[in-house]
């Protein structure tokens, strides 16, 4: 089952792109999209029928084939299955088959192509080939095939961002995400051959075996010693920050709308943004050892969630504003990974996938009822042309902003799927920082969240038409086929966060089984596990402590345990990150929702009741309006910074080494000290015997006047 799970949409990509000539278009995309569907379905058996008590440590392998072998390296390419994989498994296949079925409708008809041309099964095959990338990612067994899947999305993604590559602008977004991609790649690459080096060996099970003795190791790089841990969980948190466009290797992120709107659903929501949170949670047992790592990675996320809420205040591309949106939310997980809160920052991108992929979908059919327009300026009073779209963008909306039932739980929150998953984390930051400087980017980022995401309501589907009249005139809600997928998604937004809630934030022990680690019952002060009693992997006594009385079940608390490798996620015995998550203050329960209504009344109040303050406040604050719009400068500071300065070189080497310099020299050699010689050597053979004469009676005079000054020197 695994098996066709991973290959059926490298299988689908291949007979999509490659044999759609011999049983045509419309049957290749429906080949590709069935296997995907077929994925689909089996990754939520797997999910759902998982089981990580039945296997040691929480995990089983399905080895594939013999792969790179050179002495001790050995990579035989397996698939790793314990509950991290069946998680993503889930979100990538579900997201990338309604993805598949909603481009039977967006790319039916396309402008960007000639009347004729072939161009849906090139894009149903790059959706294919993306999906299984991503699926060799997450399942691998080592770090060189996961590496392998982690190029493999990479390249991907460069062919469906450039897809329309008669587009200047398509083309060079395409080369900026694979180029500063490349920056990111090559600290995880850095990091892969410094773990080589300390624990001779790739396979995760190895690396989490030797990590507790590497705690004081130290490791020589850029001249200096530095801890091993720490240095090698920063260089992966360096790819990290590349494929989930954290602060610094974010640049990226917004110019991959160029791409079809589908594609910007498949990155941003299951595939490419997402690798980066999934390695950190994968290497938990290398970060739970590398505090000053995981400290970075708070602080860069917490700073990369404000950063892209501050930079989607202003814009007016409604691709653009999600896609930032996707930013911030990606800083939201790494906060909470970056605390040892694995599970929770799982949890979020389990939701994350299903709201933010519905609000890209949705976006998409706006831009398809509206003729590809993007420009929300252009947009207003679209709820009465399109309702369905309407209410499936409601619903998005309402999950990403947090919209719930504060303080009533049930066993569970009440309230939609971000309003579960966001809390969660920061609840988590506030108990990991002790309300520190994460904790309040988080929830002002959540007001800001709130403001745009209602701000691209009312100006998309309230108030009074603006732009051209012909096309809102001619408005009209999309087909079956790119609706039936939002509503599929819709279910997940709305119902994923209070399902999943006791899995992936309930209390310790129950979290503990979900990913099959080990837990132990702590003691009356807290101290860890040492002198508890052991309720790892089905202890029949443990099992009744846990599920007695709701009221002696609250006088229990449990604690992570166990070795590095053992379940899915690994948290020190002494991170109780989790278990403080749940005891702080209500006042910290109740800021995200506060928080929400304060961005749902200041964009309620400036773009229906006064929609005039926009443009005035714009005006006044001039300044910070242009340092926001565009993106703090980073693109600006780059070019200035790195960009120009290569192109220079690039021209210095260019012209003055290559074409002056080797060009130069080679045809000056050729061209004109050669001819020069050769002219001179031409004058010798003047033909009269006397000259070749008097040539040689002056060469055996130079022997014999050799001969006479240094050959009897001896």
């Amino acid at each position: 089952m695994e098996t066709i799970i991973l290959f059926a949409p490298l299988v689908g990509a291949i007979l999509c792109g490659f044999g759609w000539k011999f049983f045509g278009e419309t049957a290749a995309q429906w080949i590709s999209t069935s296997l995907l569907f077929l994925a689909a379905f089996l990754s939520w058996i797997i999910f759902l029928t998982f089981d990580a008590s039945a296997h040691p440590n929480g995990s089983y392998t399905v080895n594939i084939l013999r792969w790179i072998e050179s002495g001790t390296l050995s990579t035989d390419w397996a698939i790793r299955m314990d509950r991290l994989t069946a998680t993503m498994l889930i979100v990538i296949t579900t997201v990338s088959a309604l993805v598949h079925l909603y481009s039977f409708g967006y790319m039916a008809h396309d402008d960007n192509f000639k009347e004729g041309e072939s161009y849906r099964p090139r894009f149903f095959a790059y959706l294919s080939f993306f999906t299984f990338s991503m699926l060799m990612l997450v399942t691998a067994d080592n770090l060189v095939q996961m590496f392998f899947g982690w190029e493999g999305v990479g390249v991907a993604s460069y062919l469906l961002i450039g897809f329309y590559y008669r587009k200047p602008t398509a083309n060079a977004a395409a080369i900026k995400a694979f180029v500063v991609n490349r920056v990111g790649d090559f600290g995880f690459a850095l990091g892969i051959f410094a773990l080589y080096l300390v624990t001779d060996s790739v396979k995760f099970t190895d690396i989490f075996a030797a990590i507790p003795d590497l705690q004081d190791h130290t490791i020589a790089f850029l001249w200096a010693d530095w801890n091993t841990l720490n240095l090698i969980a920063f260089l992966l948190f360096i790819g990290a920050m590349g494929k989930s466009a954290q602060l610094f290797l974010h640049t990226w992120l917004p110019d991959a709308m160029e791409g079809p709107t589908p594609v910007s659903a498949l990155i941003h929501a299951a595939t490419m943004v997402t690798a980066g949170v999934f390695l950190v949670c994968r290497m938990s047992p290398l970060m739970e050892y590398a505090p000053q790592a995981t400290n970075f990675i708070v602080f860069l996320g917490a700073s990369t969630a404000f950063f892209a809420a501050t930079v989607g205040l202003v814009q007016n591309d409604i691709k653009r504003v999600i896609a930032y949106s996707t930013c911030s939310q990606l800083g939201y997980m790494f906060v909470a990974a970056g605390l040892g809160a694995y599970s929770v920052a799982m949890f979020h991108l389990l939701t994350h996938a299903f709201f933010k992929a519905m609000l890209f979908l949705g976006a998409g059919s706006v831009i398809h009822a509206m003729h590809h327009e993007q420009d929300m300026r252009n947009y207003g009073g679209l709820r009465h042309k399109i309702p369905k779209t309407f209410a499936m963008m409601m619903i998005g909306t309402l999950a990403i902003t947090g919209v719930g039932i504060p303080l009533l739980y049930v066993g569970f929150p009440i309230g939609f799927a971000g309003f579960v998953s966001k809390d969660a984390i920061i609840e988590t930051a506030y108990a990991g920082t002790a309300g520190g400087y994460a904790f309040w980017m988080l929830v002002v980022a959540a007001l800001m969240t709130s403001f745009y995401s209602w701000r691209l309501m009312f100006m998309t589907f309230y108030g009074t038409p603006r732009g051209d009249a012909h096309t809102h005139d001619h408005a009209h809600e999309s087909p079956n086929s790119m609706l039936v997928p939002l509503y599929v998604l819709a279910v997940g937004a709305v119902f994923s966060g209070m399902v999943w809630y006791g899995s992936f934030f309930g209390h310790t022990d129950k979290v503990a089984k979900f990913f099959g680690v080990p837990y132990a019952e702590a003691t009356e002060h807290g101290d860890d596990a040492a002198h508890a009693e052991d309720a790892a992997h089905g202890d029949d006594h443990a099992e009744e402590v846990a599920h007695d009385a709701d009221a002696k079940e609250e006088e229990h608390h449990y604690n992570f345990a166990g070795q590095p490798g053992e379940g899915a996620i690994h948290v020190a015995p002494e991170n109780h990150v989790l278990n403080e998550a749940h005891e702080v203050p209500t006042w910290v329960k109740l800021a995200p929702f506060f928080a929400m209504l304060a961005g749902l009344g200041l964009a309620y109040q400036m773009y229906i009741r006064r929609p005039d303050w926009p443009h005035k406040l714009a005006t006044q604050q001039a300044p910070l309006y242009q340092f926001l719009l565009n993106k703090w400068y980073f693109d600006e500071i780059y070019n200035f910074a790195i960009i120009k300065p290569t192109l220079a070189l690039g021209r210095l080497l260019w012209k003055q080494g290559d074409t002056k310099t080797i060009d130069g020299g080679i045809n000056g050699l050729a061209m004109g000290i050669i001819p020069f010689f050769t002219r001179l050597a031409g004058r010798a053979q003047s033909g009269y015997i006397f000259t070749y004469a008097f040539a040689m009676v002056l060469g055996i005079a130079a022997m014999l006047t050799w001969m006479t000054l240094f050959g009897g020197a001896n």
